[in-house]
C-alpha cells in the first residue's frame, strides 16, 4: 500500500523542515500522534530513533533511514512481517513550499496490515499533513 499526500504552504522550506525535525512537538500538531520521544539527542539524522505512540496503535520504534537536510526524512518501523516507511518531503515553490508525505507498507503481510489499518493509515497522514501546513502557515 502507499498513500501520498500534497499541500502548498505560504512557508519557506527551512520552516517546514523545522517542524518535520521537531518530533516531540509533533503531538501538539496532529491528533495523530499522541507521544514522540526521541531515544538518541541532537539534530535529527540517519540513524536516529523515537519511540511514537498513535491512537489505537501500540508504541513503534522509528528509525531515520534516509536524509536530504532541509528537503526529505524517511524512517520506519518493523512489527510482525510488515515494515512501515514514511517519507517526509519540503520542496521549495515560488510562493512559499510544498509538502508531501507518503507512506509505505511493505512485507509478507503488508496486504492484511492494509486491509486491517488502511482507513486508519490514511486518515492519519491526512492529519499529519493539516496539522503540518497549519504550523507552517501560522510561522512567522
Amino acid at each position: 500500500m502507499e498513500y501520498r499526500v500534497t499541500a502548498n504552504v505560504g512557508a519557506p522550506p527551512a520552516a517546514v523542515w523545522r517542524l518535520f525535525t521537531d518530533l516531540e512537538r509533533w503531538p501538539e500538531l496532529s491528533p495523530s500522534t499522541s507521544e514522540v520521544r526521541r531515544l538518541d539527542d541532537g539534530p535529527l539524522q540517519v540513524g536516529s530513533e523515537a519511540m511514537v505512540k498513535q491512537p489505537g496503535l501500540p508504541r513503534a520504534r522509528w528509525r531515520v533511514t534516509g536524509m536530504a537536510p532541509e528537503r526529505i526524512f524517511t524512517w520506519q518501523t518493523s512489527a510482525g512481517g510488515v515494515t512501515t516507511v514514511g517519507d517526509h518531503r519540503v520542496e521549495p515553490t515560488a510562493t512559499g513550499s510544498t509538502i508531501t508525505l507518503t507512506l509505505y507498507i511493505r512485507g509478507p503481510l503488508a496486504g492484511l496490515a492494509a486491509l486491517l489499518f488502511g482507513r486508519r493509515a490514511k486518515r492519519s497522514v491526512s492529519m499529519e499533513l493539516e496539522g503540518f501546513r497549519a504550523a507552517a502557515d501560522a510561522a512567522p
